[in-house]
């Protein structure tokens, strides 16, 4: 659909996104990637050769047929203004950050309206995401939904009202960083046990797989579900761990919608 794509920052999640795109031989004609940092940049052109590094000239990746926008909230206002005079009336902007608003993008666009935000989870690099998104009024029904397709390269994209992106970006965002930890410690604690590294693998997929469906298709209560296992060994942690969600979780989707 899009014959180039640009990134205006080179890292992690434009590593995530590319990596997708690459894994289902979807690579667009050309890419090109700005960023500040010229190691960020030797680094992502080392694992993808195919992409136009621009260094710090936002000139290129701002002129692509979809520019997406790999910054961090602080520093995106000010991007946005450097780049308006260079996007094309016909082109897409895609934010990939929480808290700053399509009105606002628009604003310091100078009035330009085609935006999308979204808000990507690493899963995306495996075309498995979960990529929440929202589309700024101007789009039509056709365009919107040749765009979903090529989205959904990542994975799911559900369409969702703005003000929840916040929530996704706490939820589904940061969310694997609440169990990939977890996840290793046990997957080394498997192979202590004597287990082989497939063996853990396999059972700890399948384990989670299990533990979901049993939260979403039991028809249990949440109580009744976490009865099922009498034996909990770290049933003492649990009280500080839901203390720590809540306390943690609850300050920094504050500071995302303050």
């Amino acid at each position: 659909m899009f014959k180039s794509i640009g990134f205006i920052g080179g890292g992690r999640i434009s590593r995530i996104i590319l990596s997708g795109l690459e894994r289902k031989k979807k690579w667009p004609g050309k890419v090109f990637v700005s960023d500040a940092n010229a190691d960020v940049l030797k680094d992502l052109q080392k694992r993808f050769p195919k992409i136009e590094a621009a260094g710090g000239d936002l000139k290129k990746p701002a002129a692509a047929d979809v520019v997406f926008i790999a910054l961090h909230p602080p520093v995106i206002m000010g991007i946005l203004g450097e780049i308006k005079s260079t996007l094309r009336r016909d082109a897409v902007v895609v934010s990939l950050a929480p808290k700053v608003s399509i009105s606002k993008i628009s604003n310091a666009l100078d009035g330009f309206s085609r935006i999308v935000r979204m808000i990507p989870n690493a899963p995306s690099m495996v075309n498995k995401g979960y990529n929440p998104l929202v589309f700024s009024a101007i789009f039509a029904k056709e365009e919107k939904k040749q765009m979903l397709s090529w989205f959904k390269i990542l994975g799911d994209c559900p369409e969702v009202a703005e003000e929840k992106l916040e929530a996704y970006a706490i939820l589904t965002a940061m969310g694997p960083t609440y169990f990939w930890f977890q996840l290793y410690e046990l997957q080394e604690l498997g192979k202590t046990f004597g287990m082989s590294p497939d063996e853990v693998k396999e059972s700890l997929l399948k384990m989670m797989k299990g533990t979901l469906k049993t939260m979403t298709d039991s028809n249990m209560s949440p109580s009744d579900v976490m009865d099922l296992i009498p034996v909990k060994p770290l049933g003492e942690e649990e009280e500080n761990i839901r203390n720590m969600y809540q306390t943690k979780l609850q300050g920094l989707y504050s500071k995302l919608k303050g």
